[in-house]
């Protein structure tokens, strides 16, 4: 197990880099967009009245990606959500290295097919420099979850951060990867 190297990880090293070093005319390997990092949140307000709601969304999505999720705090407070500050609303776990590696391959490969009338994502998450967010509706996609023990359907946000520079370079490599942009 000390020798596994997950698969994405393979194509991005044999294929996806050496391409990417020429398509866009780099004069240092070290340019080459690499994704760093991809952080999973699911925000669970109904958190607040039902605090089950808070370990069943830690139980999902520590299935979903295979780490251990934590729960987060409200940052500050908001009155007209009956939201106090240090209150717990969400959950969300950051994935690095063959984790994060794992996980992408799952959701573009197997997750992402799996939507209901899936056409592709909008390429409109980036964020300027060089980062990617997506919205998932439903983590019911993921083949992880048992249909039935799911206690209420959430939403999960996927950030993707990238070490590149500019949104074009981030789109390159996510293109890449197969990522199913929108035509």
């Amino acid at each position: 197990m000390d020798n596994y190297v997950p698969r994405l990880k393979k194509v991005y090293k044999d294929q996806i880099a050496p391409e990417l070093f020429k398509e866009l005319g780099y004069t240092s390997v070290m340019q080459i967009p690499a994704i760093k990092k991809v952080v999973v949140s699911m925000g669970v307000g109904e958190a607040l009245t039902n605090k089950k709601l808070l370990d069943a969304a830690v139980a999902d999505i520590s299935q979903i990606t295979g780490q251990h999720a934590v729960k987060t705090r409200a940052r500050k407070s908001i009155a007209n959500f009956k939201l106090r500050e240090g209150n717990e609303v969400g959950v969300m776990v950051t994935l690095r290295g063959n984790n994060m590696y794992e996980f992408l391959d799952r959701l573009i490969n197997v997750a992402l097919p799996r939507v209901k009338d899936f056409r592709g994502i909008k390429a409109t998450g980036f964020d300027g420099h060089g980062n990617f967010s997506l919205g998932i509706t439903e983590q019911i996609i993921f083949p992880e979850i048992d249909f039935d023990k799911i206690t209420k359907i959430a939403g999960m946000n996927i950030s993707i951060v990238t070490s590149a520079k500019t949104d074009a370079e981030a789109k390159a490599l996510l293109t890449k990867f197969n990522m199913p942009f929108r035509k």
